[in-house]
């Protein structure tokens, strides 16, 4: 399966949007949909709409279309009715006119200070009457299926980019996993015989002053002090764990589908790891690579929160 971005953006519009700009079909009347769908990163599934009212009733129906297809992400929805009529003009009836006489008096009646009807006012309401409401159910399932695909297709795109960086930054920790592994035994090996050269001049500053017991319990504490030191700075465990996280990222990222949140899990314990690993460093250069660890681990977080 894929990996999928949470980021992405498709815009469509109905079919009757083909003849929108001749002035012979604005002139006809005809009417057409447009429709917009954004969306950006989140921690869950946010759908936003805004539609005129005409298309209110149908805001349920694009919920369950685009959750059945998105599982994160914040998404807002935009959609408009587009008409071409903006050379015809529908004449109002001496009925319409009559009721719209009628009613401007009994309002103003009650409310003096209301303006009255502008002869745009009377025209837009002449339009409304002679069309009448209008079912744009089928219109609109039609374009929003295609929209939607095209949205998926664009979250796929950046979904692929977003995955082949991450397995770039994958390569980059492996390497420098591996170039702390071999530190660690030259640390205990110098640190092991600074403990015995002290011990040594040691020996050599009381020659004659102790007992063969002593000498022995000096040496014995001093490979104990050694020992103790290799243990405190052993990161064998932190770079085996590390190198699970790399592989478990790895497995997920060729395996694509929701994959975000189990991702994020695991770039938090990278993150633990690599501290960890900075924490117990006893050279500049393990100190050096748990920083440039944790750098590109964070480039990652800031890469996975994109994923859904």
């Amino acid at each position: 399966m894929p990996v999928y971005s949470m980021t992405g953006y498709a815009a469509g519009q109905s079919s009757g949007a083909a003849a929108a700009p001749s002035p012979e079909t604005k002139t006809a009347g005809g009417s057409w949909l447009g429709l917009e769908i954004r969306s950006v990163n989140s921690r869950f599934l946010d759908l936003a709409f805004r539609l005129p009212e005409e298309l209110r009733p149908l805001e349920p129906m694009l919920r369950d279309m685009l959750a059945a297809q998105l599982k994160r992400g914040k998404v807002e929805v935009r959609a408009t009715v587009e008409s071409g009529t903006t050379h015809a003009v529908t004449e109002p009836s001496a009925r319409l006119l009559q009721r719209l006489a009628s009613m401007q008096d009994n309002i103003q009646a009650w409310l003096p200070d209301v303006q009255p009807l502008r002869v745009a006012d009377v025209l837009r309401l002449a339009s409304s009457e002679q069309s009448g409401p209008r079912d744009w159910r089928a219109e609109m399932t039609a374009l929003a299926d295609k929209t939607l695909r095209e949205l998926l297709q664009a979250r796929k795109r950046e979904g692929a980019r977003l995955a082949a960086t991450l397995i770039d930054k994958l390569g980059e920790i492996r390497n420098l996993a591996r170039q702390a592994a071999p530190l660690v035994p030259q640390l205990v090996a110098a640190q092991r015989q600074r403990f015995l050269d002290r011990w040594n001049d040691a020996m050599q500053s009381t020659q004659g002053a102790g007992t063969p017991s002593t000498t022995e319990a000096a040496q014995d504490r001093a490979l104990s002090e050694a020992t103790a030191f290799a243990i405190r700075i052993d990161v064998a465990e932190e770079i085996t764990r590390l190198e699970s996280h790399l592989d478990e990222l790895e497995r997920l990222l060729n395996k694509g589908g929701e994959i975000g949140k189990r991702l994020d899990f695991l770039i938090q314990e990278l993150h633990r790891e690599a501290n960890t690993l900075g924490s117990k460093s006893a050279a500049l250069e393990l100190t050096h690579i748990s920083v440039d660890m944790k750098v590109l681990i964070e480039q990652m977080r800031e890469q996975v929160q994109n994923i859904e």
